[in-house]
């Protein structure tokens, strides 16, 4: 064999990197992620011995194209890590994971072909005895975490095997991409928070000079002063409790840009359920700070597809997005909670860089109720172990200090809550009880600009065949994001020309989206839903309350759908005893009464128990872990042209990610029912047979400009074989 150990040879074959370079490479960076939580001796361990069973001779051989014959070099660091004693056995997880993923403990019975950690620790592997003669196994030199700090052991020991493993992927990936690049990645981290908290005082500046409590403007200015004053208090918990129009948006990031400045922190991270608000903010971002500086990270974004014209440009931001690696991050609960449960190294790149950063979780009260344990002791994790600062932000704060540990409380952001929320009362809320979609056709027939929000797409759907006319709008995912956005700007323009303007709706526009109507009509729904609908009404408080109703009514024959019933169940038990569900009391009582009835069913998968006794299924748990379940399958409305393109590039070429990600803004989430009686119907078709749950709309005229995908025509459809 030759003296030269080598990792990787670059594409045209003129550069070669050796093991050794590689390994130590991979452990510098390792190394320097680790160290934003205070262990860096980890990281620099588990990259020095993440490829020594690169070492072979059979490894050499393949490289070298002497042979193609595949070979397992992840396997022996892992089975070297296990030698070595307990200390460096949770090194084992990460090294046998680091190209499959995190793997399930597996069981004594597990033989060497099982994908188990056992079944790797029994793996007959290539002798890599070569390492010796250049690695030498650094030694650990601290404790994992301090034990004292939580409750649960094991929950926190396989966190931090999984925050080493993003250290190890992300080093792992940087080093060889480095490498075959030549050093030309065009990476660009983006500004110190510190620039970025510069930046955002000079745009407040004139802002601060107003002292007049006695209007909106300066109620918000007094809520801005107030969390900017917070931002120099050391890390922790907080709450941000803003009543709906109070300017929540600019004051989150006052507190974190100066909280992420004053503690010497790395990026904030916004977590938001909606990507309509995520869209809204992260346009105030960049609009604020620069668009180097705000990455904007779900699924409705691709970075890979972008103008040709602008590739080397973004091509920075679209390699942020493999990794967070920029001062300000805005996603979804999907994107954020999903990575830290993952097991596959694409997504848990990340995690290492949500280490000793501010995390706003803005619609807090949106955090699923299916997962809260296992979010909530996630969210603790990061706090005590991670160097972390968590704001729960909204105006519908949920009563979670139950679920923290009872010696951590969180601090509130927001002068004299109480007083806000009076101030900023700018609606009256009614119940009407049962009605008709016919009655409350009539009810809103008349009026000149209202909003009603349904639980339901086809209920949407159905009430807005009643009104259709001049002035009257449907909204649903019924309609695919880009067909939504155009909507919504036509609606935007009648409310600012002050024309007739009547929207049905599903709860899609009930957080965070910027409309204010004259009066809201809300069925019966969670009584967070109901005030944030609320929200829509009189947002710049430029009526009388008593002039903005908001009204709550439920339909004759209406069941609730999937999820519903507990939150509606509680609302109206709240509204029978006579609590007014708009105060923050009322809130309380709201989702206290909901997690009680809820009980063990707030981690629904039992997540918390596939982390156990020193044994760590994360591969189970990462399955098992999904925000979004509903059996439904995608698909592709092309009517537009560019929608017309990506389905024949797609059927082509295949899937891509890109191809993907660009195609999702013309897409609706359909039933497999309704899709199974389109497709017998001949009106859809699998667009490839790479992706089963990936179709193709054939029938244009069931996709109407009015109301998107028509539910009902596909309901009254007879399967056709």
């Amino acid at each position: 064999m030759e003296k030269d150990y080598l990792a990787h040879v670059s594409r045209d074959g003129s550069r070669e990197q050796s093991v050794r370079e590689h390994l130590e490479g991979t452990a510098r960076l390792a190394e320097r992620f680790a160290q934003s939580f205070g262990k860096g001796d980890w990281g620099y361990c588990c990259g020095l011995l993440h490829d020594i069973g690169k070492y072979s001779f059979a490894f050499q051989e393949r490289i070298r194209g002497r042979n193609d014959r595949k070979v397992d070099h992840a396997t022996a660091g892992a089975q070297l890590c296990f030698q070595l004693g307990e200390l460096y056995e949770a090194l084992s997880y990460c090294i046998a994971g680091h190209h499959a993923g995190l793997p399930d403990y597996g069981s004594s019975a597990d033989t060497g072909n099982s994908p188990s950690l056992m079944g790797r620790l029994r793996k007959k592997v290539e002798p890599y005895e070569g390492y010796r003669e250049e690695i030498e196994v650094p030694a650990l030199v601290s404790e994992p975490f301090d034990r004292e700090t939580g409750p649960d052991f094991d929950f926190s020991f396989s966190s931090f095997i999984r925050m080493m493993y993003s250290c190890l992927v992300d080093a792992d990936f940087l080093d060889t991409e480095a490498f075959m690049e030549d050093g030309k990645t065009l990476r660009d981290p983006g500004e110190k928070p510190e620039q970025l908290f510069r930046k955002l005082e000079e745009h407040i500046r004139d802002w601060l000079k107003n002292g007049d409590r006695d209007t909106i403007n300066g109620r918000r200015t007094e809520i801005l002063r107030h969390c900017l004053a917070c931002g120099a208090m050391e890390r922790g918990l907080f709450r941000l409790t803003v009543p709906t129009g109070g300017g929540k948006t600019i004051a989150s990031l006052a507190f974190a840009l100066r909280h992420a400045a004053e503690n010497d922190m790395d990026r904030v991270i916004y977590v938001i359920p909606y990507t309509s608000i995520i869209e809204q903010n992260a346009g105030i971002f960049r609009k604020i700070l620069g668009e180097k500086n705000v990455l904007e990270n779900h699924c409705n974004v691709d970075y890979d597809g972008c103008d040709p014209k602008r590739a080397e440009e973004l091509r920075p931001i679209q390699l942020a997005a493999e990794n967070w690696d920029k001062p300000v991050v805005v996603t979804t609960n999907v994107q954020f909670f999903e990575s830290l449960f993952s097991n596959r190294s694409s997504r848990c790149r990340k995690l290492h860089n949500i280490a000793n950063s501010v995390i706003v979780f803005d619609e807090a009260q949106m955090l699923p109720n299916d997962y809260l344990r296992p979010c909530i002791a996630i969210m603790e994790e990061l706090l005590d172990h991670y160097r972390t600062s968590i704001v729960l932000c909204t105006a519908t704060q949920p009563a979670l200090s139950g679920f923290f540990k009872k010696e951590r409380k969180a601090t509130e952001l927001c002068p004299r809550t109480e007083e806000q929320f009076r101030f900023f009362e700018r609606v009256t809320f009614r119940n009407i009880g049962t009605v008709s979609e016919k009655e409350l056709a009539c009810r809103l027939e008349s009026m000149p600009c209202v909003l009603c929000i349904v639980n339901t797409r086809r209920r949407a759907q159905n009430l807005y065949q009643y009104l259709k006319g001049e002035g009257v709008f449907h909204l649903s995912t019924s309609m695919y994001p880009e067909h939504r956005r155009r909507v919504l700007e036509r609606i935007r323009k009648r409310l600012e020309d002050g024309e007739r303007c009547v929207l049905i709706s599903t709860s899609l526009v009930e957080a965070g989206v910027d409309l204010d109507f004259g009066a809201v009509y809300r069925e019966l729904a969670g009584a967070d839903s109901i005030i944030q609908a609320a929200g829509r009404c009189n947002r710049e408080g430029k009526r009388k309350k008593e002039e903005s109703p908001v009204t709550v009514f439920r339909f004759e024959d209406g069941k609730p759908a999937l999820g519903q019933r507990q939150p509606i169940d509680v609302t109206k038990a709240l509204l029978a005893s006579g609590v007014d569900i708009a105060s923050r009391e009322g809130i309380e009582k709201y989702f206290s009464g909901l997690y009680h009835i809820r009980g063990e069913s707030l981690d629904k998968k039992k997540i918390l128990a596939d982390f156990r006794n020193c044994r760590y299924d994360f591969a189970t748990a990462a399955r098992d872990f999904r925000l979004i379940e509903e059996k439904t399958v995608t698909l592709l409305i092309p009517v537009e042209d560019e929608a017309k393109e990506l389905l024949t590039q797609i059927q082509r070429c295949g899937c891509t990610k890109s191809g993907m990600r660009r195609a999702g803004r013309y897409c609706v989430s359909v039933d497999e029912r309704e899709i199974k009686t389109l497709y017998g119907a001949g009106m859809a078709v699998p667009v490839s047979g790479e992706a089963k749950d990936f179709w193709a709309l054939t029938e244009e005229s069931r996709y109407t400009e009015e109301m998107g995908m028509n539910l009902e025509a596909v309901n009254g459809m007879g399967i056709l074989w």
